[in-house]
């Protein structure tokens, strides 16, 4: 008898539903889109309801595409955009704000504030992430401060926080599961990534404390079991991990030294250092990347805000394609793209530069400046913003001779190959380029005992195409220089 796998992958432009089979095979997907909100300048909202809606959507169609019943489905996997915030009455299960998506940039002002009170020490001892507007807390405490009786549920003790694993849990379980993995708890600038609690003296200091708090578990748990009215059985969810650390599991990235990049709305470079949490010189963060049975692993991460987005702009915004499949082509007759630059900070600048007031910008424009050109610019800012984290952790003692990658955008080769020649090392790419929802599979298949160890989920990884360096000498090195004059540009912050 077959086993299936249902990964729930929840990500910030869409939410898709996969079937995998036991040895990870994709059975089946179903995917929808859903509406971005942009109320301000910097801010970024889901409505709550599209992520519940579009979810339950894909997992119905999913099982019905594939003719697969329900019941052959041995357990579910839960990966999602990490430290997108939600608030919720536990009474009526009704959000009392929208979603705040973590590139949403409306705490600055507080973040600043929480800096010049010295506490940046204190929250990258505890945390190991830097104080900015993308991690949950201070996001929890906007909600609290400007939503009108949010406070007053909060302290009456009916308000719930979750990030996104945590509201579709408590939405599937009706209510019966108020839980988040590990990984995602590290991610929200309120849990101590050492002692893996949730961390009284930082949660006192920004004034969330009257918030109900998820129960933190391993990545590979018992989450809850989903109503059978949902989809037609009652079915355990066994595996949890925000987006990133899903793919560094989905990669088999399991000894110290391996490091992935995952490539879709934004660009997320995760390193495995074991059981050391290395903390960063150089504005990276210091993170958990998995946790099982009772084990932490832990992680150097760099964060970059935009990079599927910035095609999507380029789609949708300047229209200047109609599918994101021309892109290939389109950079292969490109012209003049090495003097064209297209720095995506729509939402400010991630690592290594944490400048949440910059903005995009375009530089390099002539008369002959063509749409290949512009498009090609955009997926190269993908690339030269890796180099930028790959350089930071190289200041920060990291050496590797190859790096995995995945996501929507590394179907496409030319940007891949443009990726291995500017950081002059090998590139992998998988078979299974969607290793978010894969990890997320693997996670749950290892609770239930699909798979014995991750040495049964490392022997399942295979490449689909290694990229070499093809580039002449000093060549990537003289692009890299126009970025990093670009980038000076539009910093607002040294």
């Amino acid at each position: 008898m077959t086993h299936y796998i249902l990964a729930i992958d929840q990500g910030t432009t869409s939410s898709r539903a996969i079937l995998f089979d036991e040895k990870g095979t994709r059975v089946g997907q179903s995917q929808q889109e859903f509406p971005q909100i942009f109320p301000n300048d910097g801010w970024v909202e889901h409505d709550p309801e599209d992520i519940w809606s579009s979810t339950l959507s894909v997992c119905q169609s999913v099982l019905k595409d594939t003719g697969i019943d329900a019941q052959a489905i041995a357990t579910i996997g839960i990966t999602n955009q990490r430290e997108t915030t939600i608030l919720w009455d536990i009474d009526t299960g009704k959000p009392v704000y929208n979603a705040i998506v973590w590139q949403d940039r409306r705490t600055s002002g507080f973040c600043q504030t929480l800096s010049e009170q010295g506490l940046s020490e204190k929250v990258q001892e505890k945390t190991g992430l830097l104080i900015d507007p993308y991690f949950s807390a201070t996001k929890i405490r906007w909600i609290l401060d400007n939503v009108d009786g949010a406070r007053e549920k909060a302290q009456a003790g009916r308000l719930a926080f979750g990030t996104v694993d945590s509201f579709l849990l408590w939405r599937l379980t009706n209510g019966q599961s108020h839980k988040t993995d590990a990984t995602n708890a590290a991610r929200t600038m309120a849990f101590n990534i050492h002692t893996q609690e949730w961390d009284a003296e930082l949660i006192e200091l920004l004034g969330i404390g009257d918030v109900l708090f998820p129960e933190v578990m391993d990545c590979s748990a018992d989450f809850g079991v989903i109503d059978a009215s949902w989809l037609g059985a009652a079915i355990p969810v066994n595996g949890v991990a925000g987006d990133q650390q899903a793919a560094l599991v989905g990669q088999a990235c399991f000894t110290p030294g391996m490091v992935k990049s995952t490539y879709g709305t934004g660009c997320f470079m995760i390193l495995n250092t074991g059981d050391k949490a290395i903390r960063s010189e150089h504005k990276l963060l210091t993170t958990v990347g998995y946790r099982l049975n009772g084990k932490v692993t832990y992680a150097l991460e760099g964060s970059i805000f935009v990079a599927g987005a910035a095609i999507q702009w380029l789609r949708d915004g300047l229209k200047l394609f109609a599918d994101a499949k021309e892109t290939q082509s389109l950079a292969k007759q490109a012209l003049n793209d090495d003097s064209v630059y297209l720095v995506p900070a729509f939402t400010g600048l991630g690592a290594p530069y944490w400048d949440p007031d910059a903005r995009g910008a375009m530089i390099g424009l002539t008369r002959d400046t063509s749409v290949a050109d512009i498009v090609s610019a955009g997926l190269r800012s993908v690339c030269y913003q890796t180099k930028d984290l790959v350089g930071a952790m190289a200041q920060d003692g990291a050496t590797f001779s190859s790096l995995r990658v995945d996501g929507g955008m590394v179907i496409n080769d030319v940007m891949v190959q443009f990726l291995s020649d500017l950081l002059e090392i090998t590139v992998e790419r998988p078979c299974v380029t969607e290793t978010t929802a894969l990890g997320a599979a693997f996670l749950a298949g290892l609770q239930v005992g699909l798979y014995q160890s991750l040495d049964d989920v490392e022997a399942l990884w295979k490449a689909d195409k290694c990229f070499e360096p093809t580039m002449a000498k000093g060549t990537g090195d003289k692009l890299y220089q126009g970025w990093q004059k670009a980038v000076d540009r539009v910093r607002t912050r040294a």
